[in-house]
């Protein structure tokens, strides 16, 4: 299974746009107490961020992603600003994003508190700018099926964001380790398979390195040992089997690799904190 869509899939992620529309100055939009995040983009005119004492001006096509609690305001001028009115209207698309935060991931801490992704820096990744502006244009035009429509495009915008680590200069260590062709192909054969009895000589020899070259580069660049990694992944298996099935315990544990079951409920409890049962009880698992 390719590493990142496997990563992608267990972080459920999803969203929507809930606005778009032409605001004429003077205008403000205040957003606090936010359990999801947000992106806005400025798609056409301009207006002002404001996050705590940090204030940026936004033009026609520049995007805003903020992160889960970051209270934000967005306003056509700034406090004790004059002639607000002669500010031109702005053309204003507000979306938010949802993803699980229970997920066993090193792509968690990838989602920023603030970043603004500037109009020519969005110019760049051509994908990115048409999903926006077919994004815009479903939303206004509300053809049949719309809804539908728009809910998939923010999820692609979502997981294209993250693709080029929404437009930072210093990338994720993790997206950085899936461009390097060893550890990324050492992690596609431990995402496909993490049920089987790895070792890092197994592993190492797979991709042409020698055990210690390879257990230093995977842990430099993927910034963990590699079973610390791989029981990560075998515990996040371990979650959706739980959830989203009805198979017992003890078959769900030698799908995520352990023969022993006490084993299983001993890691499992120590990275989620209860017990399959537990976990199982606490979510809505398919049965039948």
């Amino acid at each position: 299974m390719e590493v990142l869509s496997d990563i992608l899939r267990s972080m459920r992620i999803g969203g929507s746009v809930y606005f778009c529309d032409q605001l004429d100055p003077p205008w403000t939009k205040t957003f606090t107490d936010t359990t999801v995040a947000g992106f806005h983009m400025v798609r056409r005119g301009e207006c002002w961020l404001i996050v705590g004492d940090c204030t940026e001006r936004l033009g026609s096509g520049d995007l805003i992603f903020v992160g889960p609690g970051v209270d934000h305001v967005l306003t056509s001028h700034l406090p004790g600003q004059t002639h607000a009115e002669k500010s031109p209207c702005t053309l204003l698309l507000c979306g938010y994003c949802d993803f699980a935060t229970d997920t066993l991931t090193p792509l968690l801490d990838i989602f920023p508190r603030v970043t603004i992704v500037r109009d020519e820096d969005l110019i760049r990744h051509r994908w990115l700018k048409i999903i926006f502006d077919q994004l815009s244009a479903e939303y206004l035009e509300q053809k049949p099926g719309a809804e539908m429509v728009v809910n998939k495009l923010t999820e692609a915008a979502l997981i294209e964001l993250i693709r080029i680590d929404f437009g930072r200069q210093d990338r994720n260590p993790f997206l950085a380790a899936l461009n390097d062709k060893a550890i990324s192909k050492a992690l596609n054969l431990l995402h496909a398979n993490p049920e089987r009895d790895w070792t890092l000589e197994v592993v190492a020899n797979a991709v042409a390195m020698s055990r210690a070259a390879f257990a230093n580069r995977f842990k430099s660049l993927v910034g963990q040992p590699m079973f610390q990694y791989l029981t990560a992944i075998r515990m996040q298996r371990a979650r959706e089997l739980l959830r989203d099935t009805s198979l017992p315990v003890y078959e769900v544990a030698g799908r995520a690799g352990y023969e022993s079951d006490l084993a299983f409920k001993k890691t499992f409890k120590k990275h989620s904190g209860m017990t399959p049962r537990q976990y199982r009880k606490a979510g809505e698992p398919v049965t039948g």
